[in-house]
């Protein structure tokens, strides 16, 4: 292993279109590569969270038990944590279900809009938690990075800025939404 930074990205209840902004980065993502090394991500192939990470970016809510138990185990991981996208910040469009009760949730999804196999997939999917919850809700939060999604650019700059023990300057250049 080098002595490069490590970088990791995570996904947890969100639709992966702040990792498609990350992989829009292009040919920055080599820069990044010699700035640091990605140790984990859905876009490589690692199945644990390594013991100790420089920077992760985390994307989705905390929607269910997984999830939950995987951001507390990120956060013990690593050094600085960032929110990237409206899902993490705010909870945004998982939070929609915050105002069904659970199994009413999984009632609609499983029963009402199913013509076969009615039923809830308890083996794959993870149980979910009463509320969907932005990450700062669960864990200590230490960039946010709004957008849905954020920006390959500021996605990009705001990791180098961090690579380089640089605050970001994020609010004059990002908004929720965009």
């Amino acid at each position: 292993m080098s002595d490069k930074p490590k970088l990791a990205t995570v996904w947890l209840d969100g639709c992966s279109g702040c990792h498609m902004s990350f992989l829009d980065m292009d040919e920055r993502i080599l820069v990044l590569a010699t700035l640091a090394d990605v140790v984990y991500s859905p876009l490589v192939d690692h199945k644990e969270f390594p013991d100790m990470v420089d920077i992760t970016l985390i994307e989705g809510a905390v929607s269910s038990q997984e999830d939950f138990d995987k951001i507390r185990k990120v956060r013990a991981h690593t050094k600085v944590l960032v929110s990237l996208g409206d899902c993490a910040v705010t909870a945004n469009v998982p939070a929609m279900r915050n105002r069904f009760k659970v199994d009413a949730v999984l009632d609609r999804a499983y029963f009402e809009n199913a013509a076969l196999n009615q039923q809830i997939p308890v083996d794959v999917i993870p149980p979910l938690r009463k509320k969907s919850v932005p990450v700062h809700q669960v864990v200590p939060v230490d960039v946010f990075i709004p957008g849905c999604p954020p920006s390959a650019d500021i996605i990009y700059e705001t990791v180098v800025e961090i690579l380089q023990n640089r605050p970001p300057e994020i609010r004059s250049r990002t908004r929720f939404g965009a």
